[in-house]
């Protein structure tokens, strides 16, 4: 359970916002001052500091300052009344997560709190590099074969410069991992890090999060605001799926790498910034540079180090020991017993193509250790997921009903980790493999039912693996 410290004077605020943040099932403790929040910090474990800047005695800047000082990865939150807003933009520079306007809107809120955990998480948490599966419960990278291993050596590398690095690797095969463990061995693991998800946020506000913005930069830019490249200054940006980033925000991330400088949205001023890019993504940047949907000039920015990571179905030989891991950091997790995997279950899972790779497998393991209840992984267990039918690895759902159940249960078993692509990437091969079986199995009338080339449609079937009974030529 995540443990949030809330430092405000006001009584009845500070009580009823513990009351709240309880209710959303985190361990809160207050603190009056800034003096009581600094012991509390000096003598707990916590996950963030919610801090107001208006304090009786020692300031909130200073409150702040001196939190920094005792835990430099513990992420802050500002809370501020608007005559206070400058004090929280330096407080922002200096490293604070975010900061707040009261009175504020308890989602948005609450929203902005897990994000500031989830960093906070991602700083403080080491990730282990080849390390020994079946001694590892935290966060790893395992495997032993070849492609791992060139993996290992990439980030030992690279870890002690300051190059900017591109990880590329198909979705679930653990690129932020490889982000995660870049910086923690490297010459900024002591600074911030922080993710930009280029698809999760959307395009309108993606170009503020990340450079901020200056008062009346727009409709409702009541005041400045400081975007998470400034903020981040001296440290570590993330910028995952990169290849979905917005032409004109890649002109942007090309001057920044260049010239070591930014605008903010609706400012004139120029701003230095020392910041490390790491970037990944899972597209084709180099179909994406044809397309022109993706600058050439910033893919060769960013490529000055490149790390692939292989799809699972290129390391079957590492997966006897990831199940190995999985079930001792999700029986941890969940606090049962590890009950191991039958023998016979494991050339099942060694045979499967896991075209959802890592965090396909993952997902796997958590469900059957809280559907299992105790008992060892069986062949048994594993035979109705793995079935094969007509469209390989995919599922067969059909009609309406089927496929809203399968997304509503594949969200539940996921947990938010869900990969958008991944769930287009099953639909659309079930409507390619129906497009076959109409056809007979004839391409050609097959590529014409769909609108698309037979060069196209013959692509579609090797990346979904679509095997149909019968193949007819055409």
């Amino acid at each position: 359970m995540n443990r949030i410290l809330v430092i405000d004077d006001d009584d009845q605020l500070r009580i009823s916002f513990c009351k709240l943040l309880k209710e959303e099932k985190y361990a809160v403790v207050g603190a009056a001052s800034g003096e009581a929040g600094i012991e509390i910090v000096r003598d707990e474990s916590l996950d963030l500091v919610i801090l107001d800047m208006r304090l009786p005695g020692m300031n909130g800047i200073e409150t702040f300052k001196q939190i920094k000082q005792i835990d430099t990865k513990l992420p802050v939150i500002i809370v501020t009344a608007f005559g206070t807003t400058a004090i929280a933009i330096e407080a922002t520079k200096m490293g604070a997560y975010d900061y707040v306007l009261k009175p504020f809107e308890v989602p948005e809120m609450l929203s902005l709190i897990k994000q500031a955990i989830e960093a906070g998480y991602c700083m403080r948490s080491p990730v282990e590099v080849d390390g020994v599966p079946g001694k590892l419960s935290g966060d790893a990278i395992i495997g032993q074969s070849k492609g791992m291993q060139n993996v290992y050596k990439s980030i030992g590398r690279v870890s002690q410069t300051d190059a900017t690095v591109l990880i590329r690797g198909e979705s679930g095969t653990g690129k932020e991992l490889v982000a995660r463990a870049v910086y923690q061995h490297g010459l900024r693991s002591d600074k911030s890090f922080l993710i930009i998800n280029c698809v999760a946020i959307p395009e309108n506000l993606l170009e503020s999060e990340l450079f901020g913005y200056e008062k009346g930069a727009f409709t409702g830019a009541a005041q400045r605001h400081i975007g998470k490249v400034e903020q981040a200054n001296g440290g570590t940006v993330f910028l995952d799926e990169i290849g979905d980033m917005p032409l004109n925000i890649q002109a942007k991330i090309l001057r920044l790498l260049q010239e070591k400088n930014i605008e903010r949205l609706g400012g004139e001023e120029t701003i230095p910034v020392d910041v490390r890019i790491i970037a990944a993504t899972n597209k084709n940047l180099e179909q994406a540079i044809l397309e022109e949907k993706f600058r050439e000039d910033l893919y060769f920015r960013l490529k000055v180090v490149t790390i692939e990571l292989p799809p699972l179905r290129n390391r079957p030989e590492d997966i006897n020991g990831l199940v190995a891991y999985f079930m001792i950091k999700f029986s941890n997790e969940l606090k049962v017993d590890n009950p191991g995997v039958q023998k016979e279950a494991l050339p099942i899972l060694n045979q499967y193509t896991w075209p959802g790779n890592i965090r396909e497998l993952s997902n796997l393991i958590q469900k059957m250790l809280i559907f299992n209840r105790g008992a060892p992984i069986s062949a048994i267990d594993l035979a109705p997921i793995f079935k094969k039918n007509e469209t390989g690895n995919l599922p067969s759902q059909t009609g309406l009903n089927s496929v809203q159940e399968w997304v509503r249960t594949s969200l539940a078993q996921n947990s938010g980790k869900c990969s958008f692509d991944d769930f287009m990437d099953t639909l659309s091969g079930i409507v390619v493999a129906e497009a076959l079986k109409k056809t007979n199995g004839n391409r050609s009338q097959a590529a014409k039912l769909l609108g698309v080339s037979r060069p196209t449609l013959h692509s579609k079937i090797d990346k979904y693996k679509i095997k149909l009974k019968t193949e007819v030529s055409g």
